[in-house]
C-alpha cells in the first residue's frame, strides 16, 4: 500500500519573466520568456511526494478564478487528492511575480491572496485526512495559527510531523516542539537562531541550538554542501550528491518530498535523508519548480549510482 502524506500549505501561480537586468524603481524594461508555472511551497512538496509514489492529500485555499482551475488541474496530473483545497470567493489565488536576470539572480514578489485565508475551520474540515496520514508536511506560507492547529491534530493522532519553517519568520515554541522534524535552509536557520550558517561547523552549532530551543530533530539543508542532522543524542553531516546543477528552484521542496516519502515507508532516518538529498539534487539539474521534480525511478538510480552515506 502506498504511503499516505498530507500536505497543508500554499498554492501559487508563478508568473516568471526573464530580462537583461532587474529594473530599478521607476524603470521600465523589455523582458522575454514569460511563463506561468504552478508553484507554492505546499503544492511543490505535494507534487514531489506524489511523483515518488505516495498517496497525497493537499489541504489549502485558492481563489475562484482561472488560476485556481489551472492549479487544481495540475494537481490532478500527479494524482493528488484536492478535496480539501477550498475556494475563496473574496480573495484571488496566490501569485508570485518573478523577474530573473541574465546571471540567474531573481526578484520575487508574492501576493499570498487566498493562501493567507486558510483557516482553523478549514483544518478542522480536513481533520480526517490529517489523522489518517503517515506523514504531515507543513510550511509557513499560511497563517501560523492555522498551521499550528494542523500540527496539533497530526501530533495527537501519532502522525509524523515535518515542519519546513519557510519563508523565514519567527516560529512559536509550541509549533517547534510538536514537530517530529524541523527542516530549515540556511537563511531560515539564521532567522530562527540568530547564528550564521556559513561553515559546516556553524551548521552543527545552529542545529544544536534549534534542539535546545525545543525542536526534537533538525535537518539543516545546505544546498550543494549537503545537509546537517541533529537531535538530543546524534549530530551528523551528510554530503550532497554530485550533479550538474543549473537551477535550484524547488530543490528544497524536492528534499522535503523525498524525505517524507521514505519516512512514510518506514525507512530509517539516514536512508530517508538520502532520499531527500537525491530528490533535491535531481531537481537542481532542471529548470523550473514543479517541472524539475523527479520520479521514483530517477531517485533510486541516483542513489544506486553514487554510493555515499
Amino acid at each position: 500500500m502506498a504511503a499516505k502524506i498530507a500536505v497543508v500549505g500554499s498554492m501559487n501561480m508563478d508568473l516568471v519573466a526573464r530580462a537583461h537586468h532587474i529594473p530599478e524603481p521607476g524603470e521600465t524594461i523589455v523582458g522575454r520568456d514569460f511563463r506561468m508555472v504552478p508553484g507554492g511551497k505546499g503544492a511543490n512538496q505535494a507534487v514531489a511526494a506524489a511523483r515518488l509514489g505516495a498517496k497525497v492529500m493537499m489541504v489549502g485555499r485558492v481563489g475562484n478564478d482561472p488560476f485556481a482551475a489551472q492549479l487544481l488541474q495540475n494537481l490532478d496530473k500527479d494524482g493528488i487528492d484536492h478535496r480539501f483545497v477550498f475556494q475563496d470567493i473574496e480573495e484571488a489565488t496566490g501569485v508570485a511575480l518573478i523577474m530573473v536576470d541574465e546571471s540567474g539572480q531573481n526578484s520575487i514578489l508574492v501576493a499570498a491572496g487566498a493562501n493567507y485565508r486558510l483557516s482553523v475551520q478549514d483544518i478542522e474540515s480536513a481533520r480526517s485526512a490529517i489523522e489518517e496520514a503517515d506523514v504531515l508536511l507543513v510550511q509557513l506560507e499560511n497563517p501560523v495559527n492555522t498551521i499550528l492547529r494542523a500540527v496539533q491534530i497530526g501530533h495527537a493522532a501519532g502522525v509524523i510531523v515535518i515542519l519546513n519553517p519557510a519563508p523565514a519568520r519567527p516560529v512559536p515554541e509550541e509549533l517547534l516542539s510538536l514537530a517530529d522534524f524541523v527542516i530549515p535552509n540556511e537563511p531560515e536557520t539564521t532567522m530562527m537562531t540568530g547564528l550564521p550558517v556559513n561553515e559546516l561547523n556553524q551548521a552543527g552549532i545552529a542545529a544544536a541550538r534549534l534542539v535546545e530551543m525545543g525542536a526534537r530533530q533538525v535537518i539543516i539543508t545546505l544546498g550543494k554542501r549537503g545537509c546537517y542532522f541533529c537531535n538530543q543524542t546524534t549530530s551528523k553531516y551528510f554530503q550532497a550528491f554530485r550533479v550538474n546543477a543549473i537551477d535550484t528552484t524547488a530543490a528544497g521542496d524536492a528534499f522535503l518530498g523525498g524525505f517524507a516519502v521514505a519516512l512514510a515507508e518506514n525507512q530509517p532516518i539516514e536512508y530517508a535523508i538520502k532520499w531527500g538529498r537525491a530528490s533535491g539534487a535531481l531537481a537542481a539539474t532542471r529548470m523550473g519548480a514543479q517541472p524539475s521534480l523527479p520520479n521514483r525511478e530517477e531517485v533510486l538510480q541516483l542513489i544506486s549510482n553514487q554510493m555515499i552515506d
